[in-house]
């Protein structure tokens, strides 16, 4: 490609609110432009890198036994409300309707269509397993689109479903996506932690993301320093210390407590440690429910662990307003003793208590009245909840099961893999297989994604210095940069030319040729440099007869002649 008639030049300055290095240079070097928020044109060297991208997963998938397919990007949204998923997707669903008042579903993810497309088939267990894959467009409305590719609404994926007789069947092939995933990142220059993870609006009860570390990654997890664990903050888990159990059990009183709202000012007042004291938070959820989550005091509540614990799929905090008019308690002093008496009776309130609440006795913490705290209370004596489990955040410097100590880390998700069981089979009408007894029974799934453009720019990332970009050769867009100096002069001009051929035509081989004559040396390489192809070729007075050799990343050149093709 002769880079005077390339369409996407490189640009010296970038809009302000443009942050993240991934984002800076692949749209300074010519890669990406915005069309509207969080949604990308792919400019041509952008489009060779992401196709270079595509290739190594599908001989990756391919490889695997994955075969692939397209399913229409139009998804009829009766199939969303067969599963709930209308109601239940962490992103606002983009809907369309055709000239029949048809409603469809702009797709965000395919579990859906595919059960739908696998239904539609006699499949019994002779047939299974199978995994069928696709590199398709995805939209989903994300309230906040971030960092260029990073975080877009509109992008390509690849996402594969396989289709199991068995869980047992279906472990063999989750286990083979965490090698040939692995195997992915690997040629792509990424190096991944494989950690578990939230299903979110995907559905099934386990899954793990594949994260590239970052100091600019929205993915926060917990690792161990010998890496034998390793979680999303969102699933976490770590072992709770017991603290006065050795205590017996005393009257429960209640106080005097003329106190701000806070936890701190409860632990000021009444000079008990945090740990004591009942943490109370109050949300509402999609259905109208009141959640009381309770915690010990030096505990933090996960939001995503209590929605799993109660079965909710969105919750926000309650307001100051509800908690007196409906609740009749107060913002500061909410209890789980007695709040069930003084409740509203159309109101549903919930209590779910964290398993951390069993390692204490004697707990303080609010009355359900301003200025009232109670003493002595303990779990299951004075309150008894709904619902006991592990609603609390994981953070640095708790320990596991195993008393290792767990380190924060941040990185980008790049892959996700995904248990479905039959979280889907079970809700869609007839999605079945016959069983070797001549019974139906549903399918047991899995789903497998990777994105591609967050991919893309997750390489940048990694591989970037002050100047620019620094392909990894797997992804680089070009093989070569040829630079051409001093064109107006006819002998280096053939010459660079000639080369320019020999190593296109003759060698085939993928070469960036900046023939620009009017251009500067420096204006060149500043170009050059900020693309980031791997090798740089020079052409010059200067060169002669020869050809001018420079890595990327190195600061020496060499003049070479016959070498150069050997070397390349």
């Amino acid at each position: 490609m002769r880079y005077s008639k390339l369409f996407g030049k490189t640009v010296k300055t970038v809009p302000q609110d443009i942050a993240f290095s991934s984002h800076k240079l692949l749209y300074k070097a010519g890669f990406i432009r915005e069309s509207t928020a969080g949604r990308y044109y792919l400019l041509p060297l952008g489009m060779k890198v992401h196709q270079k991208i595509q290739q190594i997963i599908k001989e990756e998938m391919d490889k695997s036994g994955a075969q692939e397919m397209i399913a229409p990007i139009l998804h009829p949204i009766e199939l969303w409300k067969e599963t709930n998923r209308t109601n239940s997707v962490g992103f606002e669903l983009m809907s369309v309707k055709d000239r029949n008042e048809a409603e469809f579903v702009l797709g965000g993810t395919a579990e859906e269509m595919l059960v739908d497309l696998v239904r539609k088939f006699q499949i019994s267990y002779r047939d299974l397993p199978f995994h069928l894959y696709q590199f398709s467009t995805k939209f989903r409305d994300e309230f906040r689109a971030r960092g260029g590719l990073l975080r877009a609404r509109e992008f390509v994926m690849k996402d594969g479903y396989s289709f199991h007789d068995s869980e047992v069947d279906f472990k063999k092939e989750y286990q083979k996506m965490k090698d040939v995933y692995k195997n992915i990142f690997e040629r792509l220059g990424l190096k991944t932690a494989i950690v578990e993870s939230d299903n979110g609006y995907i559905g099934g009860e386990y899954c793990h993301e594949f994260i590239v570390e970052s100091p600019i990654g929205e993915s926060k997890y917990l690792v161990t320093e010998d890496g034998s664990y390793a979680a999303h903050e969102d699933v976490a888990k770590f072992k709770r210390d017991e603290k006065n159990l050795d205590e017996s059990e005393k009257d429960m009183e209640e106080v005097e407590a003329v106190r701000g709202k806070t936890m701190e000012e409860g632990v000021k007042l009444h000079g008990k440690p945090l740990w004591q004291q009942i943490k109370d938070v109050l949300f509402v959820d999609e259905k109208g429910r009141f959640i009381l989550a309770i915690i010990r005091g030096d505990y933090d509540v996960n939001e995503v662990k209590l929605m799993h614990l109660i079965k909710a799929y969105r919750l926000r905090h309650a307001t100051g307003e509800e908690i007196k008019d409906k609740i009749h308690s107060e913002p500061g002093f909410i209890s789980p003793v007695g709040i069930k008496e003084i409740i509203d009776s159309s109101i549903e309130l919930v209590i779910a208590a964290d398993e951390s609440l069993l390692t204490v006795k004697n707990a303080y913490g609010g009355a359900n009245k301003k200025n009232r705290d109670l003493f002595n209370m303990n779990i299951n004596r004075d309150y008894k909840p709904d619902i006991i489990g592990d609603i609390a955040l994981a953070k640095a410097g708790y320990a596991t099961d195993g008393r290792k100590k767990l380190i924060e880390k941040r990185g980008i998700e790049v892959g996700n893999i995904f248990q479905l069981g039959f979280h889907y089979s079970s809700k869609m009408h007839d999605a079945c297989l016959t069983a070797d007894d001549g019974s139906k029974k549903p399918f047991y799934m899995g789903c497998y994604g990777i994105g591609l453009g967050r991919t893309l720019a997750t390489v940048v990332e990694v591989f970037h210095d002050e100047r620019g970009i620094i392909w990894p050769k797997n992804t680089s867009p070009y093989q070569i940069h040829l630079i051409g100096l001093d064109l107006k002069d006819e002998t280096v001009k053939k010459r660079a030319n000639e080369v320019y051929e020999l190593l296109t035509t003759n060698h085939k081989l993928d070469v960036l040729f900046d023939d620009r004559e009017a251009i500067s040396a420096g204006t060149k390489f500043t170009d050059c440099d900020l693309i980031g192809i791997p090798v740089r070729l020079v052409i010059s007075k200067k060169t002669g007869d020869k050809i001018e050799y420079k890595e990327r990343q190195s600061k020496e050149s060499s003049l070479l002649l016959e070498e150069v093709l050997s070397k390349i």
